[in-house]
């Protein structure tokens, strides 16, 4: 479910990516693309991490672990080759491919990531989840 949840929520992600790059009308309004496609291949490191740990927890080999983290993100760059292509269709559904990504990382979180981490005697998945939730809010409200 959660391999599922986070090929879903990388879709509109690439479209982002797409759409940004296809505004550009020269190499001087590439930057906003280009800082948008390396702000989401930075977040992509722990939303691979969210895919691989627990298929290493589960007995899979750490390599196969690696490359399914690896795998889910692959749908990013077709998504933003095709809304690169297609951007008069992609536009519009934006708002609604972003809001499925966050309903499907929603649910996947409040279904399986926070009942996993508060199942063991140690709650440092907890901690950690509230501390980090604490940093996005701030986050959000000082950069609006």
């Amino acid at each position: 479910m959660t391999v599922f949840a986070v090929v879903l929520h990388n879709i509109p992600e690439g479209m982002a990516v797409g759409v940004a790059l296809a505004g550009a009308k020269d190499l001087g309004e590439l930057l906003p693309g280009l800082v948008l496609s390396f702000g989401i291949a930075v977040q992509n490191i722990p939303e691979g991490a969210i895919i691989s740990m627990p298929l290493c927890s589960e007995n899979k080999t750490k390599p196969h672990a690696f490359w399914m983290g690896t795998l889910s993100g692959i749908v990013e760059p077709v998504a933003a080759v095709l809304s690169l292509l297609a951007v008069k269709l992609a536009m519009p559904l934006m708002p609604y491919m972003l809001s499925f990504a966050a309903g499907a990382m929603i649910y996947v979180c409040i279904d399986e990531l926070i009942p996993a981490a508060s199942v063991s005697d140690n709650k440092q998945g907890i901690i950690s989840f509230a501390v980090g939730f604490s940093i996005m809010m701030a986050l959000d409200v000082m950069l609006g």
